[in-house]
């Protein structure tokens, strides 16, 4: 406890042991030990009695002195290194050289503990003896811990590591969350609120100023993202930057090239939609990215695939098509919908361009003006099959809102044109435009649209319509449309038509089968939750997840079944029976 106390020249508890076993007199040895070991202030000896007649240990009133000076140490040491004295960095190594020999001592410890975390550059030597004791490294403020990280990679990792697991399992937490609504869902929290969460709050304090400490944490997130293609990963390295943004940490934004660009995204998703004056920032952030700087784009790519941005972008695009149906407008005729393309292009690529490291954007429009073939059939096929499928809902609408005596004939088409089809399975940004434009539709309530086009999306690119994002949001959006459950037609386009033909083989689908089906099950067709309920029953290979989900969907379907009333139990009409005599004119039996 009282070890390094002798290096300093300070007798401790072996000294005065040793004393008492070699002196004749032990009563004066311990008055001649206290003398010498004890506060070296002249006046207290003589008004060290009035605190014995008041039956205060002297062992309590050294404490209490001890403390005392202790936490004006401390105060003093923070001041010397607020301070501008050119020496004060000189005064504080003076002071750690001192005092280090009793960082074990845990009442010291808080004092040498305070001189680490105001040295801008720590001793190596000490360094290391801090990171070689694990007490001593859990105790040091992360001042401190920053120095050891920065040279040590693998043990930064490990401080790092759980904290990347905690946000994603956070992450996937929110996609199967049982609320089930269009105005809580995945994407409702604002920028600002996303960076309170504790593990982005956590993440920015070890890294401070440090810069490469940020790019550890960069390189690491990057390493994972291609591991596990987890696009969390990518609204982790937004988030962060933008993190520091908030803090004003001009040390690390001024270094990363993708500062200003996530800067100005992050407004766009703040407000949901990309206008033209920050579109134009943006086209002038991806036109400025120069030769020799080609690495940006990995990163860009990186911010442009995290979902919250993906999220704004195809919102903005759906949109932007909406006006150009407005205005008879053609898609390849609009500078901003070719931009918002451009940044879908990019996200959607980002795990090709870090794994192949090429980094060549994938250009809709090169330098002559001339489209890549495969982008060319986007614009040029795609978007008018999808605008005429969009004139169909629009054409539909109104028809049903004029008078009876105009109305005509027409019937909702039941097929999708041929292209949009083929691209909702060949290319991913159609496919993406594709699912959004399904909530789109489920977002107006158009029924027929739906049935129209759940059907497509069982086959699309890289079973993108079976991700977690997709179905969190489509089983919300399906809430606004509860009231159609109670038709077999509808119930058998959502489920046999789309839902449950991945079930089986994805167990992420089966799971949000049972999220919506523990939402409405009061409004879907009773005949079909019967079936649905034998369709929906999990194996003994299912997770702890969907057994879970299941027993909740049973227990309240059993509870629905107890507060209905039963066929034989038929309300009295306080009448008692009578009975009638028989007679030969009266047969008892037909």
């Amino acid at each position: 406890m009282f070890a390094g106390l002798p290096e300093l020249g300070i007798s401790n508890g072996e000294d005065l042991k040793e004393t008492l076993t070699n002196c004749t007199e032990p009563l004066k040895a311990i008055d001649q030990f206290q003398t010498e070991n004890g506060i070296l202030l002249p006046t207290l000896q003589s008004a060290l009695p009035f605190l014995d007649l008041h039956g205060t240990p002297r062992l309590e009133f050294h404490q209490s002195v001890f403390d005392e000076l202790r936490d004006k140490l401390m105060e003093r040491v923070a001041t010397i290194a607020e301070g501008k004295d050119e020496d004060r960095y000189g005064k504080l190594k003076e002071l750690l050289e001192k005092s280090f020999p009793l960082v074990k001592m845990p009442s010291i410890q808080p004092v040498v503990m305070q001189v680490l975390k105001h040295l801008p550059k720590v001793p190596e030597k000490k360094l290391k003896l801090v990171m070689a004791d694990k007490e001593l490294y859990k105790v040091c403020a992360v001042e401190v811990k920053r120095q050891i990280w920065q040279e040590n990679q693998a043990l930064f990792g490990d401080e790092v590591s759980p904290l990347l697991k905690q946000y994603i399992v956070a992450k996937e937490a929110a996609l199967f969350s049982s609320d089930l609504s269009i105005l809580h869902n995945f994407f409702s929290p604002s920028p600002k609120a996303r960076r309170q969460g504790e593990v982005v709050l956590k993440l920015t304090q070890m890294i401070g100023k440090n810069v490469k400490l940020y790019d550890m944490v960069l390189q690491f997130l990057r390493t994972l993202f291609l591991r596990t293609r987890n696009v969390h990963y990518c609204t982790l390295r937004a988030e962060l930057l933008m993190s520091l943004h908030d803090l004003d940490i001009s040390e690390i934004c001024s270094v990363d090239s993708c500062h200003k660009f996530t800067w100005c995204l992050d407004a766009c998703i703040r407000e949901k939609f990309v206008d033209a004056k920050r579109a134009r920032e943006l086209q002038g952030f991806l036109d400025g990215v120069k030769k020799g700087q080609d690495e940006v784009l990995g990163d860009l790519s990186m911010i442009l695939c995290d979902p919250f941005a993906s999220n704004t972008l195809v919102l903005s695009t759906v949109r932007n098509l909406q006006e150009l149906l407005s205005q008879d407008a053609l898609p390849r005729d609009s500078p901003d919908l070719m931009l918002l393309l451009r940044m879908l292009s990019l996200g959607q690529g980002a795990w090709d361009m870090i794994d192949s490291q090429v980094f060549k954007e994938p250009r809709l429009l090169h330098s002559n003006n001339s489209l890549m073939r495969r982008e060319l059939d986007v614009v040029t096929r795609f978007l008018p099959a999808m605008l005429s499928v969009l004139v169909d809902d629009y054409t539909f609408t109104v028809e049903q809102k004029l008078p009876s005596e105009e109305k005509t004939s027409l019937s909702y088409p039941t097929a999708l044109p041929d292209n949009f089809n083929k691209y909702l399975h060949e290319n991913r940004v159609a496919c993406e435009m594709g699912l959004y434009y399904a909530l789109h539709i489920a977002k107006q309530r158009n029924k027929n649209a739906l049935q129209r086009l759940l059907p497509a999306l069982v086959e699309t690119y890289n079973d993108m319509a079976f991700g977690d994002i997709f179905l969190h949001l489509l089983t919300a959006h399906l809430t606004l449309l509860s009231d159609e459950f109670g038709t077999e037609e509808f119930c058998s386009a959502v489920f046999d038509g789309f839902l449950l033909t991945a079930f089986s083989s994805k167990e992420n689908v089966h799971r949000h089968n049972l999220r919506l089906l523990l939402h409405l099950h009061q409004k879907v067709l009773p005949s079909c939750v019967e079936t649905l309920v034998k369709t929906l029953e999990p194996s003994k290979q299912s997770s702890d997840q969907v057994k879970e989900l299941f027993t909740k969907l049973t227990e309240k379907l059993e509870a629905l079944k107890k507060s209905l009333p039963q066929p034989d139990e038929a309300p009295s009409l306080g009448l008692h029976p009578v009975k009638v005599p028989t007679t030969a004119s009266t047969p008892t039996s037909l």
